[in-house]
């Protein structure tokens, strides 16, 4: 039987684990950056944005706890922050002001959400939700990094440890509303049998 108290205690396990899978962002923004360079072209956009992508969505299915299939997830992922990064950048003209810097989220985001919306599974409540919340969060993502004082002029294929925190913290919340865990139940452990009524 699950109790409140044990609910609450998945959850908040739960939540930070997929929190801290923040700190796979910087690693995915070096492989980006090996990958292709600043993100001053369109072939830079499309190639870092996969690039990054596909650390980005290795590392969530990571962290999810089995509730993302990583076969969909991470190509996914990729594919969208690949077209939306350059869509974005391209947008903007690969300016990096704080507000060319939030609508190219806003644009990547977008796309990102899309495709992560497609790979989500099928049991997921109200799963367009994170589509529609995807730009926000990118928007805020970077929006967040830019003010804390990050070089962003460096052309970055995504925001830094403080964005990427803060939309973790963010789209962990959601995506337990929208797919909440749940605990796997032992099969060799028997059911207590419930007791007769006569």
């Amino acid at each position: 039987m699950t109790t409140p108290h044990s609910s609450r205690s998945t959850f908040l396990g739960t939540w930070i684990y997929w929190t801290a899978g923040a700190f796979v962002f910087p690693f995915a923004g070096l492989f980006g950056t090996a990958v292709a360079g600043r993100v001053d072209s369109p072939g830079a956009a499309l190639i870092g944005g996969l690039a990054a992508g596909l650390a980005i969505g290795a590392g969530q299915s990571l962290v999810s706890r089995r509730r993302l299939n990583p076969l969909k997830w991470v190509p996914a992922t990729a594919a969208g922050m690949g077209v939306g990064l350059l869509l974005g950048a391209s947008v903007v003209d690969y300016e990096t002001s704080l507000s060319d810097l939030a609508l190219m989220g806003a644009l990547t985001g977008a796309a990102f959400g899309l495709a992560q919306t497609w790979a989500m599974p099928s049991r997921a409540r109200g799963r367009w939700i994170w589509a529609a919340a995807m730009p926000l969060l990118w928007a805020l993502g970077w929006t967040v990094t830019t003010l804390v004082g990050v070089d962003v002029e460096k052309q970055y294929t995504h925001f830094g440890i403080t964005g990427a925190l803060t939309f973790s913290a963010i789209s962990g919340l959601l995506l337990h509303v929208l797919l909440p865990y749940r605990r796997r139940i032992d099969p060799t452990v028997e059911a207590v049998p419930e007791a007769s009524s006569r």
